[in-house]
């Protein structure tokens, strides 16, 4: 009976830190940790969020948005990204980051036509927040 439970209870919190998403653009992102932090992030309760990202050949995510700072780490591939109006960079392996709250993360794409990119992403943000990335809306031709 407690092995059941145990084995219930680990089955639970495995579920909750590997946890999977597939955007609307494909990209697989897998939630790797989540915790609360004493540091606050603008005077409100804050979380760190950890997230592995993989983009296969060619494919792009979309222009996104996060509720507070981000760093990443390239872990397999290239990584083409670039943040507001800054020109977009080519990143391999090893390479790390940085995106400054709310800033738009408007490239975000393996640029290879052959083998997969994987990124290690650490987002801080405040606890009540709903999402790790808010979508950009598009823009409608007028």
């Amino acid at each position: 009976m407690i092995r059941t439970l145990l084995t219930l209870a680990a089955g639970i919190g495995l579920g909750v830190v590997g946890m999977a998403a597939a955007h609307d653009d494909g990209e697989k992102v897998v939630t790797l940790s989540e915790r609360n932090i004493v540091e606050k992030l603008d005077g409100k309760e804050a979380k760190a969020t950890v997230v592995e990202v993989t983009l296969e050949p060619g494919q792009a995510g979309v222009a996104h948005r996060h509720p507070g700072p981000g760093f990443g780490y390239v872990l397999e591939g290239e990584y083409e990204w670039a943040v507001d109006d800054q020109p977009a960079k080519v990143l391999k392996v090893g390479e790390t980051f940085y995106e400054p709250t709310g800033c738009l993360h408007r490239v975000s794409k393996n640029p290879s036509a052959k083998g997969r990119t994987r990124i290690l992403a650490v987002v801080l943000l405040p606890r009540e927040a709903d999402q790790i990335a808010i979508p950009e809306p598009r823009k409608s031709l007028q």
